[in-house]
């Protein structure tokens, strides 16, 4: 019988008498033969693990996990006694301890954003933000493409802030409720990589109400910093940085410039050479006519 997510990680923390990483979690459940009891194709199980547990601490009032420590956070049992000065005593045993630098591909972030666009106050400032990836492989006309793809759009829509009959009011007006967001991610942001992966997000995102160039390693560089800053207010695209370690801790470091109108003829061709976006427009058009978000179009927080 096939176990879920969560089932695979309270089975784990059962034995587990401290609390563990995501990738602990998963790294242990295959020790004790968990994974072929889960039915899961993706490439990274120890993403979507952190992911549900994220969202479950956050949602779940009847969660049986518990989030601890930061940097990375870590996932316990409630029903277990917490060891004093647990967190601690890790950070202390891995300060002396040489780590591995782990590898990952970019799609690997995108639940992780996901996340984020839809829990950070800071980013959303309270909004339902929900995500769609855009797989630029399903594209026509490849070789001309190259920097009109966002990784990953998404959008607002107060369905569930307002009442209906606003909803219909604003249909006739010249504002409409509708914010539309793309992201361009990056495994790093360095020296050698800024001003190409900036500009490509410029290029990808001229369509939007919002743009952001998103990336889990940001070197921590003055000089790079600054000229991030100066670029993002010139061209309005903003810079998010994802904390692999923990993704609550994650951050907006510039704000995007909120543009008043969307570029058609850009979401034309769009929509003419990516399935994705086509999909993710017509998907959006049917939640703002049924006025109810159908979440499972779109990307999931936990894949």
């Amino acid at each position: 019988m096939a176990i879920t997510f969560k089932e695979y990680a309270k089975e784990v923390l059962q034995k587990s008498e401290i609390p563990l990483t995501p990738q602990e979690i998963w790294d242990k459940g295959v020790e004790y033969n968990l994974k072929d009891k889960l039915k899961s194709s993706g490439a990274t199980p120890w993403a979507t693990i952190g992911a549900q547990l994220f969202v479950d601490t956050r949602d779940n009032e009847k969660t049986p996990f518990i989030k601890v420590g930061k940097r990375p956070a870590r996932f316990y049992l409630k029903a277990k006694n917490l060891p004093e000065n647990i967190i601690e005593k890790i950070e202390e045993k891995e300060q002396k301890t040489p780590t591995k630098k782990a590898s990952f591909h970019e799609r690997e972030l995108h639940p992780l954003l996901a996340y984020f666009a839809n829990a950070n106050p800071l980013f959303n400032r309270g909004r339902n933000i929900f995500t769609k990836t855009i797989f630029h492989e399903k594209s026509s006309k490849k070789g001309l493409n190259e920097w009109l793809h966002p990784d990953m759009v998404g959008f607002y829509l107060p369905i569930d802030d307002w009442n209906t009959d606003l909803l219909d009011f604003n249909k006739i007006t010249d504002n409409n409720s509708l914010k539309l967001f793309s992201f361009e991610l990056k495994i790093k942001l360095d020296k050698s990589n800024y001003r190409e992966s900036f500009f490509q997000a410029v290029s990808n995102s001229s369509w939007a109400h919002e743009g952001y160039l998103v990336s889990a390693n940001i070197a921590n560089d003055d000089d790079l910093l600054s000229e991030l800053e100066r670029l993002s207010m010139s061209f309005g695209i903003g810079i998010i940085r994802l904390n692999l370690k923990d993704i609550d801790s994650s951050s907006v470091l510039y704000h995007a410039k909120k543009r008043e109108n969307l570029d058609w003829e850009t979401m034309n061709k769009l929509s003419e050479r990516n399935p994705d976006f086509m999909k993710f427009l017509q998907d959006i058009k049917i939640d703002f006519e049924s006025k109810r978000i159908h979440k499972n179009e779109y990307d999931r927080e936990c894949k």
